[in-house]
């Protein structure tokens, strides 16, 4: 039986704990990690960003920001031990309830992250368009789109 996961509200107080699980997930060309206190305090004060928790402990994040109408998902972090337990199908579900009646949810991943790719395609999510240095780290990402038919959970 899987835990559940439950999402908490970060606030400033939570940018050390936030760049400390950036920093789990850094040193893969896979990712480009938020690693300073400045980031953190653009994001969330123009996003929603969330501790991600279970039995008490906190796994990871996920952040997205409301662009006029539409979600982009901004970051979605699961420490490497925490991996492959579902957590990131469970967060996604939670998070499109949030987004329900949005008409289009935006996200970047890594081309060569299959596990991230299988699972947002597993949610709806096409690729649109690949953009080269997207995150100025000199690696591509592929843009992926759900459009009109946001997962009803």
């Amino acid at each position: 039986m899987e835990n559940k996961c439950q999402l908490k509200k970060a606030s400033n107080f939570d940018i050390p704990e936030l760049i400390e699980i950036e920093k789990s997930a850094a040193g893969s060309k896979l990712y480009s990690p938020m690693l300073t206190e400045d980031e953190w305090l653009v994001a969330l004060e123009i996003g929603s960003v969330y501790l991600i928790e279970r039995d008490g402990i906190t796994v990871g994040s996920v952040s997205y920001e409301n662009k006029n109408g539409v979600a982009q998902i901004t970051g979605l972090v699961v420490s490497p031990e925490f991996q492959n337990q579902g957590i990131g199908r469970q967060v996604l579900t939670q998070i499109f309830e949030e987004l329900k009646g949005m008409h289009r949810i935006e996200l970047a991943t890594h081309p060569e992250n299959a596990r991230a790719l299988k699972l947002y395609q597993s949610f709806g999510f096409t690729v649109e368009s690949r953009k080269e240095n997207y995150y100025g780290d000199g690696e591509p990402r592929l843009i992926l789109v759900l459009q009109n038919d946001i997962p009803k959970t």
